[in-house]
């Protein structure tokens, strides 16, 4: 017996198999994802899920995550792609692939003979060691194994959508046998022992139990979804404090995930009231122009986005956690507000965060101010964001429409077709916006039906919405950032037509009205700054900076005969104009989203400081050989981090780490070992605890010839540590490692990068 519903909703989702993607950069997407995923091999995602059974491997593993202890998760979200494309498409290839992983699982948890199933490495034996009491955490490693929880619900999440849009019964039985055993490892441990397990990244864990439950009605896996309740982050929410800053952002969102599945299926308003506010602080406090969050991985403090720009900022995964909870907010509200988040996250995140050519994604998009987007390798990296990046680019179906019993929402405006079965309805949505502002909509229906339809109006529109039926124009009562209702009995070959002017504006940082992006209605505009790898066509300094002199935006950006939805500066750009375009459009090339304003005036007093310290960076990225942020999680995994006594932090938005008493941390890092390398360590200039006295060794021997660096803005500065020839001769990577005094402490560590000595002595970084 299935659960039901037990919160009200205002609007209801359509199944996937219901909406057709027609045309325009949606459809391009769906297309490079659909052959992507048809090249990727299962036997190779499934080698481990073998080997950890006791069978043979039929294909060797892939690389990247895939050869980590986060094995597996790669396999839970192709799952999911595969039957989002079968449902959206009804390509029999995604079916028979979806049929034959969930036979192999079902071969290798019968290996098991016990209900588990994973790829997960030492995966029993971790789970054993918790069932017995033995939790030990860092943050993202669970005993030794990376997140194995966040693995697992990537796998339950994909069982879950094999059920539900592939039709495959087996899946659900897969998933109940493993819930079962998972229950049975769990059932033993305290609150308080849960709560000490949860410190390791679980992803959504409370959600896909929820839907097990959802799905069988049995009340123990919504018991089970109920004991993920993360008290250290949960509780701040649910009493409405922003609790997020110097939290990996992405461990956080798929629990409010959770929260929101769980009030659907109990009516618990607490859940529903915690989701929403997270929503919101994220939404307006913690997120950029393009829709997504985070630094590095970190949420910051809100509302100071202004020094956290570079090349790790917005994490793919965040966004399309946050579109999910979006959807689940829409159907409680039927809001335009989140319509509206849905539809900025969507074109200038999610759909830029792929290559229009390769189809590769982004981990992170870079908003750096001449930065780049970096795509990881569809064969060898397979990390958290290129298994998302599966799902985001083969559900686009999912949010255009929605219904309840009488009003029809239009979200989006993607081409596309809806089949409403329940009022023998057929709806042809025909544009190209967002390259145009029209859109038109073709009803067919066999006899007349009386609904209301809820056409967006966004909150960008100030120059309003024209809506036109058979031609009639209709009167707008509502403002921007709600819905045109349109309440009539429609009949067969009815249209519609909508036309949704789209204007310049800008929109500042919260923390620096004077640095902001540019937006063309729903649209992000990336300025193109020359192509990758050719240092004479981008500016090796600085990137452009605008200087407007108070002008009206159309003044200064204006128009690009023959080329739609672009812009160019006139007489606003230094040292030279810059020409800007749609971010999602925006490849292969170096760009800012991004722009420093001054007038006159003042960029007369800032010029020399401002050129100092932005050449001061560049070149200092261009001198370096490898760099390690301390404090993030991606970046200390890739460079083999090691510690004792060790804690992270966050410090003018900028993580760091250090080390307690007698306390040591280390990473590896790579060298040129026919080139003089230095190592550049950066500290703060804030008050450090007492007793901060270390060693910094390479390979176990201590460095001793120390230089004084720059400084970064006043609030970090910078040491170098020339590393001895013998130190790197003969060797590709080096160990970095911190380690206190007897009796002492390791001093906040920022950032460590080891540069080309001759280069950074070459360019006088130290003299500027």
């Amino acid at each position: 017996m299935l659960a039901d519903m037990k919160a009200g909703t205002k609007a209801k989702a359509f199944d996937l198999k219901d909406v057709a993607v027609l045309g325009g950069p949606f459809k391009h997407a769906m297309d490079l994802n659909k052959e992507y995923l048809l090249q990727l091999e299962p036997d190779r995602l499934l080698a481990r899920f073998r080997e950890y059974a006791g069978f043979e491997v039929k294909a060797p593993q892939y690389e990247g995550w895939e050869a980590m202890s986060l094995s597996g998760h790669t396999l839970g979200h192709y799952l999911s792609a595969c039957s989002m494309l079968y449902a959206s498409l009804e390509d029999i290839r995604f079916k028979e692939r979806v049929d034959y992983i969930v036979d192999e699982l079902e071969i290798c948890q019968n290996g098991h003979g016990d209900g588990y199933v994973s790829g997960i490495p030492r995966g029993r034996e971790i789970f054993l060691e918790v069932a017995s009491g033995d939790i030990r955490s860092k943050g993202f490693d669970l005993n030794g194994g990376w997140a194995p929880l966040y693995t697992i619900h990537k796998l339950l999440a994909g069982l879950r959508d094999a059920l539900r849009l592939a039709g495959n019964v087996k899946a659900l039985q897969v998933a109940v046998k493993l819930a079962d055993w998972l229950d049975g490892i769990f059932a033993k441990l305290t609150d308080n022992q849960m709560e000490e397990m949860m410190i390791c990244e679980f992803g959504g864990m409370n959600e896909v139990l929820a839907d097990l439950y959802a799905d069988t009605g049995e009340v123990k896996y919504l018991r089970l979804a109920e004991r993920f309740w993360h008290k250290l982050v949960l509780d701040p929410l649910a009493a409405h404090e922003d609790c997020l800053p110097g939290k990996h952002a992405n461990t956080q969102i798929p629990k409010l995930i959770g929260l929101a599945r769980e009030y659907e299926l109990t009516n618990d308003v607490k859940r529903k009231l915690t989701a929403e506010f997270f929503w919101d602080r994220v939404v307006h406090h913690h997120s950029y122009a393009i829709g997504g969050n985070s630094f590095g991985e970190y949420f910051g403090e809100p509302d100071t986005l202004n020094d956290r720009l570079g090349p790790h900022t917005t994490e793919t995964c965040n966004t399309y956690n946050m579109l999910k909870l979006t959807r689940h907010l829409f159907q409680w509200n039927g809001s335009a507000k989140e319509a509206d988040y849905y539809e900025r996250a969507l074109f200038n995140h999610i759909l830029a965060s792929q290559d229009p050519v390769e189809g590769g994604v982004t981990y992170c998009l870079s908003l750096a101010m001449g930065g780049y987007k970096d795509y990881n390798d569809k064969f060898e990296h397979f990390t958290c964001c290129v298994g998302t990046g599966m799902e985001n680019h083969a559900s686009y179906g999912s949010s255009i429409y929605f219904h309840s019993d009488e009003k029809l929402y239009v979200n989006q405006y993607i081409p596309s077709s809806l089949n409403w079965k329940e009022k023998g309805v057929t709806l042809v949505q025909q544009t190209d916006y967002p390259e145009d502002d029209r859109i038109a909509i073709q009803i067919s229906c066999k006899e007349p039906v009386n609904y209301t339809m809820c056409i967006r109006y966004p909150f960008w529109a100030e120059k309003g919405i024209e809506v036109k039926v058979n031609g009639e124009a209709q009167q707008i009562e509502t403002e921007p950032g709600s819905f045109v209702e349109i309440a009539r009995r429609w009949i067969d070959g009815d249209q519609v037509e909508v036309t949704i002017p789209m204007t310049l504006r800008l929109e500042s940082m919260p923390d620096n009205p004077s640095r902001a992006a540019v937006l063309y209605g729903p649209l992000v505009l990336a300025g193109e700054l020359g192509p990758l790898n050719d240092p004479d066509a981008f500016n090796f300094l600085y990137t452009p900076v605008l200087i407007p002199n108070h002008k009206a935006l159309t003044e200064w950006l204006q128009p690009v005969e023959g080329k739609t939805n672009t812009f160019r500066t006139v007489e606003a750009g230094y040292p030279r104009e810059v020409e800007l375009y749609p971010f999602y459009r925006m490849h292969d090339k170096l760009y800012s989203v991004y722009w420093d304003l001054f007038t006159e005036e003042e960029w007369g007093k800032t010029e020399n400081e401002y050129l100092i310290a932005r050449k001061k960076i560049s070149i200092l990225e261009q001198c370096t050989v490898d760099y390690a942020q301390p404090g993030e999680m991606q970046p200390e995994r890739d460079h083999n981090f090691q510690g004792d006594v060790t804690r992270v932090g966050l410090l003018n938005n900028r993580a760091y780490r250090n080390a307690g008493l007698d306390g040591w941390f280390s990473y590896d890092l790579k060298v040129r070992p026919e080139t003089a390398m230095m190592l550049v360590i950066t500290y703060t200039a804030a008050q450090e605890m007492p007793a901060c006295e270390f060693d910094i060794l390479v390979d176990g021997k201590p460095l001793t010839d120390v230089q004084e660096g720059f400084s970064e803005m006043e609030r970090f500065y910078n040491v170098n540590y020339v590393l001895p020839e013998e130190s790197i001769k003969g060797n590709e990577i080096v160990t970095v490692t911190f380690q206190a005094h007897p009796g002492h402490r390791v001093r906040r560590v920022f950032g460590l990068r080891l540069v080309s000595r001759e280069q950074y002595i070459q360019f006088g970084v130290n003299g500027l």
